[in-house]
């Protein structure tokens, strides 16, 4: 599988581990940097695996920050890509079987390498589940439509 791997200066360790950890389990690995741990800034890093996956010059993306959050956020931006942040293996398992995360992102500070290889891995052995949570997942991707044109949401019932 080719995936894509990103970090700012806060998640470079790790995401030097996890690419490591990636090769050595048979996955080409496209690092789209950083490549040090000077400062930098994660929309950077974030939004080029998005654009990795979304263009499909990757299949699936990495991303690692200092909580994770930030990079998710950027690679969020990019339309098509459902980025999804985990803490430990249940919840990148979950990302992928009910969310159809297509990029993975972790924090270096919050979790240590042994907890983020775990959650990795987890994340790349589960397959989205369909079933029930496709019309959630059709929905998350017609929110990637600017205009709204054919956007299947509504607002709920009782909402304002």
């Amino acid at each position: 599988m080719r995936i894509a791997v990103g970090s700012d200066h806060a998640g470079y360790r790790l995401k030097q581990a996890l690419a490591e950890h990636l090769r050595r389990s048979g996955h080409e690995v496209n690092d789209c940097g950083t490549r040090s741990d000077q400062r930098v800034d994660y929309p950077d890093f974030g939004a080029a695996v998005g654009r990795a996956v979304a263009s499909g010059r990757a299949d699936l993306g990495l991303c690692v920050c200092g909580s994770g959050n930030g990079i998710a956020m950027a690679a969020n931006k990019v339309p098509g890509v459902r980025a999804a942040v985990a803490h430990d293996a249940i919840s990148a398992r979950l990302a992928r079987a009910h969310n159809d995360a297509n990029v993975l992102c972790v924090g270096e500070r919050l979790i240590g390498e042994e907890v983020a290889r775990e959650a990795l891995d987890a994340w790349l052995g589960a397959a989205f589940e369909g079933g029930r949570h496709a019309a959630r997942v059709a929905k998350l991707s017609a929110l990637d439509d600017p205009d709204g044109t054919g956007s299947v949401l509504d607002a709920p019932e009782g909402a304002d």
